[in-house]
Parts: structure tokens; C-alpha cells; sequence
């Protein structure tokens, strides 16, 4: 294809549609969250809490390793699919600029600027092929994103096929499963001599829905339109088995925090992380609204959903906490 084949302008009117007053992709009717303003706000959001829980780092494994080892010859490549806001393509542009870093999502809310090692490509994940060179790339990173890809499996193997013999894939998922307790987890810094799987503590106790009932309500609505556009909703807790079942990995570590939502920490890190996590759901509640609307649920009945979970989230009886699944494994 020619350079104006594949060159998104100033506009970019084409890879937008408007469902229930929020601007979203064209491309993948599964994902259904909004592609606006406010979404890449939440993406900032997003992308900060993962920072901390990395302790400043954009990645976790032997990313740096990879990609400054000395004497390789080819031209070392970074893949960011469900790219989103762009921010941790250009971040690490910014940090490795020889590597080249492509970011991949399905609109073009990317920055225009970018550093001359970053580029952004448009493409529809939710396919069986995908159309990326095999053996190419020596980091494959793709996070929160599952919501919009109906064969998850599928998609692991084709990030398998695109990743390089002893490069890095990494997967982050944050679980839908609502979660209303005080049991706080951090991921530890990475050792990169480690090649076992591991699993960070114990997995948290889900406290009874009575603490919370309007969060568990829109949670459990959520996860129920997700599953009516074919989205397994028991990815994010089973990355792990995934990448196992490839065949393809080494050294697989399996890591599992729980996020803080809210000003209720005492710990000041742990703060700082909540009151980010506080305003990403701040964003991300309402930006559900269409998909439960497409969904056949009464508008009335929509916006009590929403309500009350926010108002769980303003006055928590019992603090809400989101599950995030981290895992990386390196490619034999």
C-alpha cells in the first residue's frame, strides 16, 4: 500500500462513529468502550498506577537486557498492541531510541508528535491472522485490552509467532471481578535471574456484595454485556495458563496486585495510587453507559447502575480494590 493508503491526516473523521454520545472506533464492533477525550484521560490514569506498581518502570522482566545487549545484529522492535493514548510507546521511544516502537489500537487518538523512533499503526486485533511480520519483534507488550478480543488464546499465538526467540511478551489484564476489601498487594522489583512462575501472596477475599451492593451491581451488569459479545471474562486470572499452553515460554512469571480505589490507604505510595485509580474509575463508569445501553437495558435503569456505584465509590461502607494480572515469559 502507498504512503496515502496508510497515512492518517488532520482528519481522521473516517475511523470515528458516535453510540450514545461518546465517540468510538469503527473498526471492532466486541470493543465498546468510548475512543474520546475522557478515555484518553483515563489512560493516563491508567498508565501511571502500572508505573507505580512497576516502581517507576514501564515494564516488568529483562526488557532493558533485551533490548541493549550488545553485538545483535538485527534492528531491535517493540510492539505495543492496544496502544491506546500512546503513552507507553512514546515513553519507551524515549528510553531506547534505537529500538524501533510501533503502538497498535484501533483509532488514531495517538499524540501527532511523537519521538522519530515511535510510529502508530491502525489495526483490528480481533482476527485470527494478523497482519505482522513472524519473528520480528523482541518486546510484545498488550494490556487491558482483552475486553475487545473474542479468542484470547488465538491472539496469544499470534503474539507468539510475531515475537522473536528469546524475547519478552508481556501481558497485563485488570480482572472485572468486582472486589471490596482492604487486603492491598504490590508487585516486588523485578530479579531477572528469576525463571520461576510465581504468584504474589494470596489471592484477596471477595467480601459479600451487601458492603457495596451498586458496585457489585454495574460490575456484574458489565461482565454480563462482555460475555454477550463473545468476551471471556475469566482471562485476566488465567494469563498465566495461556501463555503456558503455547508451549512456546520459559521462565512464565505470574504476578497479581490489588489496586487500591479510593483515599483510604494509610500507606503514602499506596495513596497516591488509589487516588489515581479513584479518578480513572471516575472516567471509566460513565464510559460504560453505551455498552450497557446496547445492551437492551432500560436507559432509567442504566443510570441507577451508575449512580450507585459511583456513590459506593464516593462513600465507601466497605473501600473498593480492582485485581490487576501481570505476566511475563521469555520465548525459547
Amino acid at each position: 500500500m502507498s504512503d496515502d493508503d496508510t497515512f492518517v491526516g488532520d482528519d481522521d473523521s473516517e475511523f470515528f462513529t458516535v453510540l450514545q454520545g461518546r465517540r468510538r472506533n469503527v473498526l471492532n464492533d466486541r470493543y465498546m468502550l468510548p475512543a474520546d477525550e475522557d478515555e484518553i484521560r483515563r489512560y493516563s490514569y491508567h498508565h501511571r498506577i502500572l508505573q507505580f506498581i512497576f516502581g517507576g518502570r514501564n515494564y516488568v522482566g529483562p526488557v532493558k537486557e533485551v533490548l541493549t545487549y550488545p553485538g545483535v545484529k538485527h534492528k531491535r522492535r517493540v510492539l505495543d498492541v492496544g496502544t491506546g493514548g500512546g503513552l507507553w510507546a512514546i515513553e519507551m521511544a524515549d528510553e531506547f531510541p534505537r529500538v524501533e516502537v510501533t503502538g497498535v489500537d484501533l483509532a488514531p487518538i495517538q499524540p501527532r508528535e511523537v519521538p522519530p523512533n515511535c510510529s502508530f499503526e491502525l489495526c483490528d486485533l480481533d482476527h485470527p491472522s494478523l497482519p505482522y511480520t513472524t519473528l520480528n519483534y523482541d518486546v510484545i507488550h498488550a494490556r487491558s485490552m482483552h475486553t475487545g478480543i473474542g479468542n484470547y488464546q488465538q491472539f496469544v499465538k499470534e503474539l507468539t509467532r510475531m515475537l522473536r526467540p528469546g524475547g519478552i511478551l508481556i501481558l497485563i489484564e485488570p480482572d472485572s471481578q468486582p472486589v471490596v476489601d482492604g487486603h492491598l498487594l504490590g508487585i516486588p522489583p523485578h530479579d531477572p535471574c528469576s525463571t520461576v512462575t510465581s504468584t504474589l501472596g494470596k489471592r484477596p477475599h471477595t467480601s459479600y456484595a451487601s458492603g457495596a451492593p451498586g458496585w457489585f451491581a454495574l460490575w456484574e451488569a458489565y461482565r454480563t454485556c462482555l460475555q454477550r459479545k463473545g468476551i471471556d471474562v475469566n482471562v485476566p486470572s488465567h494469563l498465566g495458563a495461556i501463555i503456558r499452553q503455547t508451549g512456546a515460554y520459559d521462565h512464565i512469571r505470574v504476578q497479581e496486585a490489588t489496586i487500591p480505589i479510593g483515599f483510604w490507604p494509610k500507606d503514602v505510595t499506596l495513596l497516591t495510587i488509589g487516588q489515581l485509580a479513584w479518578m480513572e474509575y471516575d472516567h471509566l463508569l460513565p464510559a460504560m453507559r453505551p455498552m450497557l445501553l446496547e445492551a437492551g437495558i432500560p436507559e432509567w435503569k442504566v443510570k441507577v447502575l451508575i449512580e450507585d456505584a459511583h456513590r459506593d465509590m464516593y462513600e465507601p461502607v466497605m473501600p473498593p480494590s480492582v485485581r490487576m494480572h501481570v505476566v511475563h515469559a521469555i520465548k525459547k
